[in-house]
């Protein structure tokens, strides 16, 4: 009998988001196989790419490749065409839905494994391949695939942000002494739903379920049903959301602040807050009121014990530091075989990047006199949330420009 199964890949790309549901038939459930535990846990190093923890690893011996660690992702999904390019075993039709209306159809895989660079005696089951082609632009390199749920609830998975590491502890024997503070969640196909509060400025706090939603970019996202029931888009300021495109096709909203979003003890003030408008799709939910991103969990160490249903948040010396990001205003994606190409895609309105007259579809060929080839996307965009000037070097059709910028705080 057909049963619906919920996928959920919660990936602000910068600000650009997919976000994933599905219909099919029962997937087979291979069994996780783990080397022999030890009380030290397993430290896996990963890259941080645009807010994104990369985690290095292989499938069915082949190429290194890059995958996305996720909690908003329940199964281990590899890139569709990652997947036929490894010649994989792949069945069927995937119906795939995002943060838009837009269709696309992924596949289940059969007969594949991937392993943890590093991490020998380990190996897991893919389950699927979807298309996240169209996700590397936003991520500045290859993408090709995620580990999620069933990854994380083999152990518990500490995230060191400031060491840039991942720590997987014995989930038996693991025994947590610190200051932080255990918070309870649900998981919901795998993924991790806690309460919290948010504080709308100028109003009462509102108690909401968020998922816990490390493949955000954002700090924090409210869905529209949510915005609309409490008219948190009346009398605040906010300015049009700038690369909302994913998976699922364009997401709508604004983006602004909230006085203050509290998880257990711990107050974050005046956090960036995505207000949704979407109309349909993961956004426009009725089933939880938003999601807590990146830009929130890498204020903390955060352990995911999935199988004592908490996870621990321990506030670093990040936690201090405020909201305070400066921003150009202006989006843009990284293209070419090496992804060293940065065109803009979007401009907005009255912001650093109008002011300076920058377009659509200009290319940026150099910062301060550096050129972009020796740039990443990642890198691009932590300079542009410094408000320091930049002098940029770009092209426009067959024109070379020197145009000087200075990013600035905008809400």
């Amino acid at each position: 009998m057909i049963r619906r199964l919920a996928l959920l890949i919660n990936l602000l790309l910068v600000v650009g988001t997919a976000h994933w549901s599905f219909l099919n038939a029962p997937m087979a459930v291979a069994p996780t196989q783990v080397a022999s535990r030890s009380k030290a846990p397993k430290v896996i190093p990963f890259e941080l790419v645009n807010r994104h923890i990369i985690v290095p690893v292989k499938v069915n011996n082949s190429r290194p490749l890059s995958f996305v660690l996720d909690t908003g992702d329940q199964v281990a999904i590899v890139n569709l065409e990652t997947g036929k390019q490894l010649g994989l075993k792949l069945r069927g039709h995937v119906p795939v839905g995002g943060a838009g209306a837009q269709l696309q159809t992924g596949a289940f895989v059969d007969d594949a494994n991937f392993v943890i660079s590093g991490f020998d005696g380990f190996t897991q089951p893919l389950r699927l391949a979807l298309p996240l082609n169209q996700l590397s632009p936003r991520l500045g390199q290859d993408f090709d695939g995620i580990i999620g749920g069933e990854f994380i609830s083999q152990f518990v998975v500490e995230i060191d942000y400031k060491a840039n590491v991942l720590r997987l502890h014995d989930k038996t024997d693991f025994v947590y002494s610190g200051p932080g503070e255990a918070i309870p969640i649900k998981l919901v196909h795998g993924h991790p739903i806690l309460e919290a509060e948010v504080t709308p400025i100028g109003r009462a706090p509102l108690k909401g379920s968020f998922v816990l939603d490390i493949g955000a970019g954002l700090a924090l996202a409210l869905y529209s049903p949510f915005v609309t029931q409490h008219g948190l888009l009346n009398d605040i300021r906010t300015i049009r959301l700038m690369g909302g495109a994913g998976a699922g096709g364009e997401t709508v909203g604004r983006l602004g602040r909230v006085s203050q979003f509290k998880i257990g003890k711990f107050v974050l003030d005046e956090p960036l807050t995505l207000f949704s408008q979407d109309k349909a799709g993961a956004f426009a939910s009725t089933s939880l009121d938003g999601n807590i991103g990146a830009r929130i969990a890498r204020k903390f160490r955060v352990f995911l014990d999935y199988n004592r249903s908490r996870i621990i948040l321990e506030p670093t010396s990040a936690f201090e530091q405020p909201f305070n990001e400066a921003s150009a205003g202006v989006d843009f994606i990284a293209e070419g075989n090496d992804y060293r190409t940065f065109r803009i895609i979007g401009v907005l309105e009255n912001s650093p990047a109008s002011d300076a007259g920058l377009l659509k579809d200009d290319v940026i060929v150099a910062v301060n006199n550096q050129s972009a080839k020796e740039l990443t996307l990642s890198r691009l965009n932590d300079l542009f949330e410094q408000p320091v000037v930049r002098k940029l070097t770009i092209r426009r059709g067959d024109s070379t420009l020197e145009i000087t910028i200075t990013p600035r705080r905008l809400i």
